[in-house]
């Protein structure tokens, strides 16, 4: 939108100064003025902005009111988006001669919003909607600039909270550091960096190059980052990336790859054994032949999110959505529609990892001028609220872009260009209460061999019972480590498993008590297969008082018979327990009753009567107090115990 703004200045100084030419009449009888503006304007032809200036300076001088090379000045200064002194020269031609080319007021008042002076540039906006014989288009843009005007004025009277502080010299450096992304735990930060050119050496040395770094929190401090490495970061520009939740994988922007199927695709890589893997082209339909950029992933991996140009949308850039589907492919993705989506530009999605809330930048609704951070909720329809502009100061006359929030939902990371001396940095700020998502807790495991105390490399999942969806379904890292961000109020399950192995199943209820600095961390010991071991079935209910099984049980019941089915080569026991309450005849009866249930149900699903065997136990194995709620429910419990097993 801005680029448009900015031709169209070109075009209104183009004819200004075509016409001019003709009649060969200037506001200057002095020959050296007119030879310097002559040759300003050839070095401006050919792009020699440097000299450009320095001859319409010149000019300047030996005519102070020349006002074609104020005008030619002012033009020059725009297209260098130094619009201070762009707004400052078109102020002085218009003092100088207000009536002579009346079309300048729209490249003024362009100047003028684009610097921050809001006030001005409203009033420069009405006085162009005055003039004759306007350009259409130009119209229909001071309208828009007006109503941003305006809303500019009334945020800077009610600014919110906002004192960025730097991350620290760990990350930041004289060279640009931008688009950050961090992990749930807030232990790793990746970023891109843009390394300034060596004019020192020839070849390849003398571009700008971008890739990609990471930095380590530790004692809250950034630690010094380093190059992520090939095959991630190449010879060629990397940036835009979007970390996974457990920093094990990313989606990230390339541009002019070979191999990609339009100006910029959105590309895959994942971490093993400390490297990054290959990058991989998403390929057809998430990218196409049009601009795909700027990925952003969900906190289960199963939603991504990006901009793009391709057809279908609002005008501009407009953001897609695709959900990756069990056969492990991206489906054709969709348009945010009309809510979110504008005539403008809408980039730089940030899905949150409560998976609901989405922070992007737009220059197509009422701003600060330029592109202006928004937030908008998401409903269980996908659906969206009315995006909130984040206000001022977070967001100014400048392009604001690239927000990440972390976890808990108090602290953002943004880059940005503070200083004019300095490159862009990244600083870090407490978001006010109105636009914060909701706080998200992790769980974080480790998984051994119960005997040996070797790390295992294991397959978890993890259910929300109160929904019954699969939040996510992976494998541990090398270390048998994983992570898995959770909103809080809900009932989950979560299981463990591996061959050779009794998986391990748990559920708990993720509250308040669970936040982003204290998270839920487990040791999970996978017991082996041998004779005498046992496995809670953490995720199997019965109704109060009764042996019949709640739907809920079904995943964790499902999981057992293919367990059995896999290893025909066990026998099991399926015991049933109970607490204290009631009589010790009533407590075994319910208990044996309760595990038959389950033997019902096995037998039903295709396993062998003849390797199950049951018993119920009532309350003679207590695990738990039988005092409280909690240890009376530890004590309500199904086991599966091996009582056979034949490696052969």
């Amino acid at each position: 939108m801005r680029k448009m703004m900015i031709s169209a200045i070109f075009l209104i100084l183009t004819f200004i100064f075509t016409e001019t030419s003709y009649s060969q009449k200037y506001h200057t009888t002095s020959s050296r003025a007119l030879k310097a503006y002559k040759m300003g304007q050839t070095a401006f032809d050919y792009i020699d902005y440097a000299n450009a200036e320095h001859f319409f300076s010149q000019a300047i001088q030996a005519d102070g009111d020349f006002c074609e090379a104020y005008l030619m000045l002012g033009e020059l200064m725009a297209k260098q988006k130094r619009y201070n002194e762009a707004a400052l020269n078109y102020q002085k031609a218009v003092r100088l001669d207000s009536l002579a080319w009346p079309q300048v007021f729209f490249a003024l008042a362009n100047s003028e919003l684009y610097s921050g002076d809001y006030s001005r540039a409203l009033v420069h906006y009405k006085v162009y909607l005055e003039q004759k014989n306007t350009l259409e288009k130009n119209r229909e843009l001071a309208e828009k600039n007006i109503k941003n005007c305006e809303f500019a004025i009334t945020a800077m009277k009610n600014p919110v909270p906002f004192n960025p502080e730097s991350v620290g010299e760990g990350i930041n450096t004289a060279d640009d550091e931008y688009w950050p992304s961090i992990t749930v735990d807030g232990q790793t930060l990746m970023f891109t960096r843009q390394t300034k050119p060596d004019k020192s050496n020839q070849g390849r040395s003398n571009y700008s190059q971008e890739d990609f770094y990471i930095s380590y929190l530790r004692d809250r401090k950034w630690q010094n980052a380093v190059n992520a490495g090939a095959p991630l970061n190449t010879d060629q520009n990397e940036g835009a990336q979007s970390l996974s939740s457990d920093g094990t994988y990313m989606y990230f922007t390339a541009c002019g790859r070979p191999g990609g199927l339009g100006s910029c695709d959105i590309y895959f890589s994942a971490l093993h054994d400390g490297k990054w893997s290959m990058p991989v082209n998403l390929g057809s339909p998430v990218n196409t032949p049009y601009w795909e950029t700027q990925p952003s992933v969900n906190a289960t991996g199963k939603m991504l999110f990006f901009s793009s140009n391709r057809p279908g949308g609002s005008g501009g850039k407009d953001l897609w959505y695709s959900v990756y589907k069990q056969n492990g492919k991206w489906s054709v993705p969709k348009n945010l529609g009309k809510t979110i989506n504008t005539s403008g530009d809408e980039i730089s999605p940030f899905i949150h990892f409560d998976g609901r809330t989405l922070y992007f930048s737009s220059d197509g609704r009422p701003g600060m001028g330029g592109l202006d951070i928004y937030f908008s909720k998401m409903d269980d329809d996908t659906t969206w609220s009315e995006p909130v502009n984040l206000g001022y100061p977070i967001n100014t006359f400048n392009d604001e872009m690239g927000l990440t929030i972390e976890s808990g939902g108090q602290k953002a990371y943004f880059s940005s260009q503070r200083e004019a001396n300095e490159g862009k940095n990244i600083y870090t700020f407490q978001l006010y209460d109105a636009v914060r998502p909701d706080p998200v807790a992790y769980l974080k495991g480790n998984v051994t061999d119960k005997m040996t105390g070797k790390m295992l490399i294991a397959d978890y999942e993890l259910v929300n019972l109160s929904t019954g969806k699969t939040i996510v379904s992976n494998l541990t890292d090398d270390n048998g480590n994983f992570l898995v961000c959770l909103p809080s109020g809900f009932n989950y399950g979560l299981s463990v498993s591996k061959k050779g192995y009794l998986f391990y199943s748990e559920n708990f209820t993720f509250e308040g008590k669970h936040s982003a600095m204290e998270p839920f961390i487990k040791k999970i010991l996978l017991s082996p297969f041998r004779v005498g071991e046992k496995m809670l079935l953490s995720n199997v209910f019965y109704e109060v008082d009764s042996w019949q099984l709640k739907k809920e049980s079904l995943t964790e019941l499902n999981k057992l018979c293919t367990l059995l089915k896999d290893n025909k080569q066990l026998k099991v026991e399926i015991s049933g327990y109970t607490d204290a309450t009631g009589t010790d005849e009533h407590n075994l009866q319910l208990s044996e009753k309760r595990a038959l249930s389950v033997v019902d149900y096995l037998v039903e699903n295709g396993v062998p009567a003849g390797r199950l065997s049951y018993k119920g136990y009532g309350n003679t194995s207590p695990v738990g107090d039988n005092i409280t709620s909690e240890g009376r429910k530890l004590n309500r419990r199904t086991e599966v115990k091996i009582i056979e097993y034949s490696e052969n």
